[in-house]
């Protein structure tokens, strides 16, 4: 079943989405060469105490970390641990909050010091294709014309996209329906209504397309070793089109457009 949130519920929901946004932008300014994935979801935890949340992730299913860093051929879900980051990683962070008794859910993947033109090319395709996605996030629209516009883009530009994992509906629960795919699958999609909250997020590869999960039982690796990038968004669909709620500022939404 789809939740339609009220005006109460999206009154709630939208402080949750602004602290994760807060909190992604300020871990992603944290990170610098040498520093641990330890180091980074230990500041993480203590930035999303600081702003009165807990992290949505930590103990979700067994998982043991605050945050999701996902390094180079990481997709996503991946563990912190001693790991020290070298200039010219890419790094992707997805970070989830419970605040007011609702889910903010956002990621972005960031350059440690700058990298090279293809690990640059990817981070700026992926995030297109996510604002090309939220763009058909319209009343009338269906689930799967977000997945068209992702993957066109994605294909066009030569990169793959991750079947495994999708995104999905988000508000009290970390996954709601509808899911999300960033692929057209060919099946039947819901219709988008207002009052329906979405984390849009499409993981793109460098390489082909298939993923596998390493035996810790969580992280997400390329099968071919290539480049992966990760961005999200939590989304509000409204009469008169998407609202972006995990923005540290409208004028950040506006920019990027």
């Amino acid at each position: 079943m789809i939740v339609i949130k009220n005006e109460r519920d999206l009154e709630a929901m939208r402080p949750a989405c602004s602290v994760a946004a807060m909190v992604l932008s300020e871990v992603a300014d944290f990170i610098q060469p040498g520093i641990t994935t330890i180091e980074l979801d230990e500041f993480a935890a203590s930035r999303i105490r600081q702003h009165g949340a807990k992290s949505a992730f930590l103990g979700y299913k067994k998982y043991p970390c605050h945050v999701c860093i996902s390094v180079n051929e990481q997709v996503v879900h991946g563990i912190a641990g001693p790991r020290q980051l070298k200039m010219g990683d890419i790094v992707s962070l997805d970070v989830g909050v419970i605040y007011n008794g609702f889910i903010g859910d956002n990621a972005r993947t960031v350059a440690v010091g700058g990298c090279g033109v293809l690990a640059q090319r990817l981070m700026e395709v992926t995030e297109r294709s996510l604002y090309l996605g939220i763009d058909q996030a319209l009343p009338g629209n269906r689930v799967v014309d977000i997945s068209r516009a992702i993957q066109t883009y994605i294909e066009e530009n030569g990169f793959s996209v991750v079947r495994e994992f999708v995104g999905h509906g988000v508000g009290r629960s970390m996954h709601e329906e509808p899911q999300i795919p960033n692929y057209v699958e060919g099946k039947s999609s819901p219709r988008l209504r207002p009052g329906m909250t979405l984390a849009i997020e499409p993981m793109v590869n460098a390489g082909k397309s298939p993923v596998k999960i390493l035996n810790d039982g969580w992280t997400v690796v390329t099968n071919d070793g290539s480049l992966s990038a990760h961005f999200e968004h939590t989304i509000l669909v409204t009469e008169s089109g998407p609202e972006i709620m995990t923005c540290v500022g409208k004028l950040h939404s506006k920019l990027m457009h």
